[in-house]
């Protein structure tokens, strides 16, 4: 299906693969695995004929059908869900286009005897009957199925996909690629932005999917489930293994082992020759023999262990400081976003030590609770935080929040208190940012990289209550084991808000489920919670949970209603985002200026001398954390009106 025959790429004078050959064949489920920055997703690209190499070639026969999800959106918000997901169909669109032209033209003639007339009728019939056996009947139904189950409601088809944040567009973008049911499928990191329930649903769909598949994925139990072949990616060349991800683990280790003995054979046995030529090579009548020994090493198959990218992040956290028994206590918790309920009544209580995670669809108010916990939303009810229970956050956006222009080093001195600042290099080597790696901009790193920077940042202070939103989105595996590793020898109190099951497993105690505005408490890791919800049977969570229940024509009336006034509300946080937008880009220039001329020493002299000047652009200053914050709050109050 796909060939690759000695490719090498190259940029900046750097490899990223050296004469690699790879084939992608029928019925293939590979997971492409390696490090961030290994070449991953550059790989996708070569398959999508999105790059070309610098020498080899990428053989794909013209009629192969090809999906492919990448991170970056590539339609146009101005349809909606439903008509965006039917783009999926293109052949069917052409025939519904040339069925409704020939009933157009049809509708015109009188002439219903004449052979022309006849004609029209039998080409209407012909297109009909193929419209029929391609499925064009069954259309809609199609779409909803895969609409459903990746999360999306009834009541979201007739949306416009401008009113979804970036996550739920990338859903719509994966299910016409699913819809589409290509002959390879190409998806880098699909669960990025799905819950758990979606991630199963997923899963079972990719099992049942007859095509080749190529998966990057970070998700250890989703490759596990999908994949049948692993394709290791590391400096610059490829190892193959037909298995799964876990048995890959155990074979790429048995074969390393293997490599070692070999080398050591190969090493004693030159070694030892080289000895007999030494001792045979003055002598004549041994001289012949010594020199067939020579050749005989000249042509030996030299062994190669390969290598390994031992290269890992070593950090844990700092011991958590004296606290109280109960870590935090919250009562009553709601919170509308204007006129949209996202929790009611929600009782939560952390003892010291203890480790939970929150879980759940998107959109049920997980990272409302975490950011309502750390004081960062106004809401209803009481919050109150054990004694000298100090908290730290990273949230689903941290890496969001670090200053693009700043260098590595730069952004962690800042964040350095006077008992961490003289080990700041010691902290970065340890995140992998070492030599001159912290002297890089923090806008030419990798998401993985950033990520580690945001970790860096949490180690600078004492806490003894650890906030985490999603924190294993763009780490590597081995990244994730290691954060994993250092949480469960972490002594104080956890909160981790994430869809990874691999992740959670063993990690947390309890589990909170959120949903219908509340939350309902599990004993136990991700595991037990999965097990009760009985969740490996997801036909039966489509049943209870995702089929909607017919609707008589008052109700249809009722929600025409309130969808019509949610669109009003939509369009108004809209407007209001645009006008925020405006006034920051305006009083960012305003401040870039005066920072230009505060730099200068003549322009600063002048400046100084202007009455109330400091005072006006320190309040410029908060004008500007102000109309951010705004734009933070109505942007979450926008993405929560699509529940």
């Amino acid at each position: 299906m796909i060939s690759v025959s000695n490719l090498s790429l190259y940029f900046g004078g750097q490899d990223v693969f050296s004469g690699i050959s790879l084939s992608v064949n029928k019925g293939d489920k590979i997971g492409l695995v390696g490090k961030n920055g290994a070449g991953k997703s550059t790989l996708l690209n070569l398959f999508a004929s999105k790059m070309t190499p610098n020498s080899g070639d990428v053989a794909i026969p013209n009629s192969l059908k090809i999906g492919y999800l990448t991170q970056d959106l590539d339609f146009k918000d101005e349809l909606t869900v439903i008509d965006e997901a039917k783009k999926a169909f293109t052949d069917i669109n052409i025939l519904q286009k040339s069925i409704d032209n020939l009933n157009m033209e049809i509708s015109k003639r009188t002439d219903f005897e004449s052979d022309s007339y006849l004609e029209l009728i039998n080409q209407l019939h012909e297109k009909q009957e193929e419209f029929q056996i391609k499925g064009g009947n069954d259309l809609q139904s199609t779409i909803s199925q895969v609409l459903l189950g990746l999360g999306f409601m009834q009541s979201d088809f007739l949306r416009q996909t401008k009113e979804f944040s970036g996550g739920w567009r990338m859903r719509i973008e994966l299910a016409k690629i699913l819809l589409q049911k290509p002959d390879v499928m190409l998806l880098d990191e699909p669960t990025n932005h799905l819950d758990i329930e979606s991630i199963i649903w997923l899963e079972n769909w990719l099992k049942k999917y007859k095509g080749a598949l190529v998966l990057v994925s970070h998700d250890r139990l989703f490759l596990d489930s999908v994949t049948n072949r692993t394709v290791e990616i590391a400096f610059g060349k490829l190892n193959d293994y037909k298995a799964s991800y876990t048995k890959y683990v155990t074979l790429r280790k048995d074969r390393q082992e293997k490599q070692i003995q070999a080398k050591k054979n190969q090493d004693k046995y030159i070694a030892e020759t080289k000895v007999l030529i030494n001792k045979f090579r003055a002598k004549k009548n041994k001289a012949s023999f010594a020199q067939t020994l020579i050749k005989k090493l000249k042509k030996l198959d030299r062994i190669e262990v390969e290598q390994e990218d031992i290269a890992k992040m070593k950090f844990k956290f700092s011991p958590a400081p004296h606290s109280g028994k109960v870590s935090l206590i919250a009562k009553s918790i709601s919170k509308n976003y204007e006129k949209l309920q996202v929790l009611k009544g929600v009782n939560l209580e952390i003892v010291k030590g203890e480790k939970i995670a929150f879980v759940g669809k998107n959109g049920e108010g997980k990272t409302t609770l975490a950011k309502i916990i750390v004081d960062e939303l106004e809401f209803e009810g009481n919050v109150k935080l054990g004694h000298q229970v100090q908290i730290g956050y990273y949230a689903q956006n941290q890496t969001d929040f670090l200053e693009d222009n700043k260098t590595v080093l730069q952004c962690i001195q800042d964040a350095a208190n006077a008992e961490t600042s003289p080990k700041v290099r010691n902290i970065l080597g340890s995140f992998l940012f070492s030599n001159d790696d912290v002297d890089k901009k923090i806008k030419v790193l990798s998401g993985g990289e950033r990520a580690r920077v945001a970790l860096c940042k949490l180690l600078l202070e004492p806490i003894n209550l650890l906030i985490m939103d999603e924190p294993t989105n763009h780490l590597d595996m081995m990244s994730k084991d290691i954060l994993k590793r250092a949480l469960k020898d972490y002594d104080g109190s956890l909160i981790v808000v994430s869809h990874d099951r691999d992740f959670l497993q063993g990690l947390t105690e309890k589990v909170y489920e959120f949903k219908n505005k509340n939350i309902k408490e599990y004993i136990g890791d991700i595991n037990t919670f999965l097990n009760k919800r009985e969740l490996a049977d997801f036909k039966q969570l489509e049943k209870s949970e995702k089929q909607e229940p017919k609707k008589d024509k008052k109700q249809e009336q009722l929600t025409y209603q309130q969808n019509k006034k949610k669109t009003r509300e939509k369009r108004k946080l809209q407007n209001r985002i645009s006008k925020l937008e405006k006034q920051i880009d305006a009083l960012e220039k305003q401040m870039k200026q005066l920072d230009k001329q505060l730099a200068d020493a003549n322009q600063f002299q002048k400046l100084s001398k202007e009455k109330d000047f400091f005072e006006k652009y320190e309040q410029n200053q908060q004008n500007l954390k102000k109309l951010v914050q705004d734009w933070e709050n109505t942007m979450t109050q926008l993405e929560h009106l699509k529940v």
